[in-house]
């Protein structure tokens, strides 16, 4: 997805509207999911994500090909999400979600859950709740910075390009955040791996 992305915005920037829009529906989940880190409701990230591209299109012929695009978007979407949330005085709370191609909110699946039995399911979505309610009492930069890594996997250079500090910062913060995230899960998630297996299916 990064040389593709970065391919439609160099074509766009060349005057070719029909790859902006190829590259506005390819990462368009991505970017929800991002911005959605930062402000909170989905519905606010739907329109972040809208201004963030109007303002890249604007901004076409200030991007550098020989660059990646998807940290010189992301700068624009963070940029784009702050001021919003400086309008509003604070910033807000939020669990993370996927986003798919279409921008529809999903939530995060934490193991491959092919063929689970009752009590696998069970197990599954008490652990699945558990880790939004872990991701809700992480601060925005936490929850930020582990979007960038886990799910839009950029590399620590573009995590750097696209927040604008030194990759040994990246390296910290994403250190603190997962052990942070994993203060807040450990004592349930090790509480449900110690259930009886038979937990959840219908009694005899």
């Amino acid at each position: 997805m990064h040389c593709e992305a970065t391919q439609l915005m160099t074509a766009a920037r060349s005057g070719d509207e029909e790859a902006f829009e190829a590259l506005f529906l390819k990462i368009r989940g991505v970017a929800i999911q991002s911005a959605r880190s930062l402000v909170g409701s989905h519905a606010d990230a739907l329109d972040m994500t809208q201004e963030a591209f109007i303002k890249a299109y604007r901004a076409r012929d200030s991007y550098d090909p020989d660059q990646p695009f998807l940290p010189w978007f992301h700068r624009i979407l963070r940029n784009t999400c702050f001021s919003f949330l400086r309008k509003r005085g604070r910033a807000r709370s939020t669990s993370l979600h996927t986003v798919d191609s279409d921008g529809e909110s999903h939530t995060l699946q934490l193991e491959d859950e092919s063929a689970p039995s009752p009590s696998d399911r069970f197990v599954a979505e008490e652990r699945r709740e558990h880790f939004e309610v872990a991701l809700e009492r992480l601060s925005s930069t936490d929850r930020e910075i582990l979007v960038l890594r886990h799910y839009q996997e950029l590399s620590y250079r573009e995590i750097s390009e696209a927040l604008e500090i030194p990759q040994g910062t990246v390296m910290s913060r994403l250190f603190h955040a997962r052990k942070r995230l994993r203060v807040h899960l450990a004592p349930r998630i090790e509480d449900l791996l110690s259930q009886p297996s038979d937990r959840g299916r219908s009694p005899r």
